[in-house]
C-alpha cells in the first residue's frame, strides 16, 4: 500500500474535510453541549478541556500515512458546520491497517436527518473499497448501551453487536450500569451488502 493522505470526500448532502488544526475552533461548542456529550462524559468540555483534548488531534496527521484519521463534516447546501466523523486505526499508524474505529459527532440542530449515517457510509465505502481497504480487514465502533441513536446509525450501517463490555468509569453516568456495546463490520461483510 502507498502512503495516501486523507481525501476530501462527498456525499449527496455532506462534504468531509480533512480535520487540521484550523477547524479547532468548531469543536469548542460541539463539545461544550450536555446533550451532544451526554453519553461520553457526565459534563461538558470547557473551551480548555477542547483545546487540550482536540488540539493533538487536530494537528496530528500521522493516519494520514494510510489515509485514515477524523474529518469534518459540512452541509453542501449552505456550508454550515455539522460535526465531525473518523474512521482511526489504532495507534501507532503502521501499514498494513487491520482494523479501525468509526465515530462521529454531530451538532443537535443535525440529528435525525440521516447524515450520521450519510458520512459514516462514505467513511466506509473510502476504508473498505479504496486502496486502503485492500488492508482494512474490519471497523468497529462503540458506544453506551443506552445510546439508541448512536446504535442505529450503527446497525444502518451494516454493523453487527458483538459484544457488550462493563467498565469502570472514574465518574459514573446514567445508564453506565446497561455497559457499553461494540459493534463492527468485516470488509467481506460491507462488499457484500453494498455489491
Amino acid at each position: 500500500m502507498t502512503a495516501t493522505a486523507r481525501p476530501v470526500l462527498t456525499t449527496e448532502r455532506v462534504e468531509l474535510r480533512p480535520m487540521t488544526s484550523e477547524h479547532l475552533e468548531l469543536l469548542v461548542p460541539l463539545d461544550a453541549d450536555r446533550e451532544v456529550m451526554r453519553y461520553l462524559r457526565p459534563w461538558p468540555r470547557t473551551r480548555a478541556e477542547v483545546e487540550e483534548f482536540w488540539g493533538p488531534r487536530c494537528a496530528d496527521q500521522a493516519a494520514d500515512a494510510v489515509g485514515l484519521g477524523y474529518w469534518v463534516g459540512f452541509d453542501r447546501a449552505d456550508g454550515d458546520f455539522l460535526g465531525w466523523w473518523d474512521l482511526s486505526p489504532a495507534a501507532p499508524v503502521v501499514a498494513p491497517v487491520l482494523a479501525a474505529e468509526l465515530g462521529y459527532r454531530l451538532h443537535r440542530r443535525h440529528w435525525g436527518r440521516g447524515l450520521a449515517t450519510e458520512g459514516a457510509e462514505a467513511l466506509l465505502a473510502h476504508g473498505f473499497d479504496t486502496e486502503i481497504g485492500a488492508a482494512l480487514g474490519s471497523v468497529w465502533a462503540e458506544t453506551m448501551a443506552i445510546n439508541l441513536g448512536s446504535r442505529a446509525v450503527m446497525a444502518k450501517l451494516g454493523l453487527r453487536h458483538v459484544r457488550t463490555d462493563l467498565r469502570e468509569r472514574a465518574h459514573p453516568m446514567p445508564g453506565a450500569d446497561e455497559g457499553d456495546v461494540v459493534y463492527e463490520i468485516t470488509r467481506e461483510e460491507w462488499l457484500a451488502r453494498t455489491r
